[in-house]
C-alpha cells in the first residue's frame, strides 16, 4: 500500500509545481496629475489599499501601483485587453475609479458584474494627494485598508474587509466598514451631523475638548467608553412608525442608546455589531 502512495503524492507535487509556473503577473505604475484648488475628489477601488494626504498645493496627484495575476499567459492577456481605469474631471470634482470590466463608482449601473468568473485579478495601490481644504469620498471592498490625513474637507470613506483611519481631519464625516476597525482623530470639531460604523471592529474616535454634540451609539457585543466629563445620559426616544398594513400608528423606543456632551447639539452616531466604542478627549 505504502508503495502506491508514494507516486500518486510525487505526481501531485508535479501537477502543483506545474500550475505555479503557469501563473503570471503583470505590474506597472500610473501617474495622474489634476490642477484643482477646491471641489471634491473620489477614489474609487474594489481590490487594493487608498492613501491620501492632504498638502498645500493646488493639484490632485495619484500615483497608482497596479498588478495583475493572472491563472497562465491567456488570461493575463485578457486582463491586459479589457481592464481600463477612468479619470473624470469636472469643474469641481476629480474621479478615479475602474471603468472596465466594471465600473466602481457608487450609484453606477454595472455593464458586467463584480462577481462574474475571470482568469486574473487586478489590485490597486492608490497614493494621492489633494489640496487640504477637498472634499474627500474614498472607497475599497478587498484586500486593502483606508487612510486619510490632513484632508479637512467633508470625508466619506467606506470600506468593507479593512480598517479606516483618519488622521487630522475637520469635516463633516461618514466612516464605515464592515470588517475593520475606525480610528479618527480631528483639529476641530466636525461642524455637522457625522457616523462611524464597523460590523467587526472597534470604533475609536478623539475630539477636541470643546464637544457640544448629541452622540447616538449602539453596539450589539460592545461597550461605550469616554473620559468627557461633562456628559449626560439621555431618556429613551420614542420612535414613530406606521403598521404595515396602514390602519395605524406605532409607537416604540428606540435600540440606541444617547449621550449628551456639553450643552448638545448636532447628532454623531456610532454603530457596531462586535466591538467596543471609545469617544476620546484630545489631550
Amino acid at each position: 500500500m505504502k508503495r502506491l502512495i508514494i507516486p500518486v503524492l510525487t505526481g501531485m507535487g508535479l501537477c502543483f509545481a506545474q500550475l505555479a509556473a503557469n501563473a503570471q503577473e503583470f505590474k506597472q505604475h500610473i501617474s495622474k496629475e489634476f490642477t484643482q484648488q477646491k471641489g471634491a475628489v473620489a477614489i474609487c477601488n474594489l481590490n487594493g489599499s487608498v492613501k491620501v494626504e492632504g498638502y498645500s498645493g493646488s493639484k490632485v496627484l495619484i500615483e497608482i501601483d497596479e498588478t495583475i495575476r493572472a491563472d497562465d499567459q491567456q488570461g493575463l492577456d485578457e486582463a491586459k485587453k479589457e481592464f481600463k481605469l477612468g479619470f473624470d474631471q469636472k469643474q469641481d470634482s476629480v474621479i478615479a475609479y475602474t471603468a472596465e470590466p466594471y465600473d466602481t463608482r457608487p450609484h453606477q449601473r454595472q455593464h458586467d458584474d463584480y462577481h462574474r468568473g475571470r482568469d486574473y485579478e487586478v489590485k490597486l495601490e492608490y497614493t494621492v494627494k489633494v489640496p487640504f481644504n477637498s472634499d474627500l469620498y474614498a472607497s475599497t471592498v478587498n484586500s486593502g485598508n483606508i487612510s486619510v490625513k490632513d484632508v479637512y474637507g467633508t470625508l466619506k470613506v467606506h470600506n468593507v474587509n479593512g480598517s479606516i483611519a483618519i488622521v487630522n481631519a475637520k469635516g463633516t464625516t461618514d466612516a464605515r466598514t464592515v470588517n475593520g476597525p475606525v480610528t479618527a482623530n480631528y483639529l476641530s470639531n466636525p461642524p455637522d451631523a457625522s457616523s462611524y460604523a464597523s460590523v467587526n471592529g472597534e470604533l475609536n474616535v478623539t475630539y477636541p475638548p470643546r464637544l457640544s454634540v448629541d452622540v447616538q451609539f449602539k453596539s450589539m457585543n460592545g461597550q461605550f467608553y469616554t473620559d468627557f466629563q461633562d456628559t449626560e445620559v439621555l431618556p429613551s426616544r420614542v420612535v414613530k412608525s406606521e403598521t404595515k398594513n396602514g390602519n395605524g400608528t406605532v409607537y416604540k423606543l428606540s435600540k440606541n442608546s444617547d449621550v449628551r456632551f456639553g450643552s448638545g447639539g448636532k447628532i454623531f452616531k456610532f454603530e457596531t455589531l462586535n466591538g467596543n466604542i471609545y469617544i476620546k478627549k484630545q489631550q
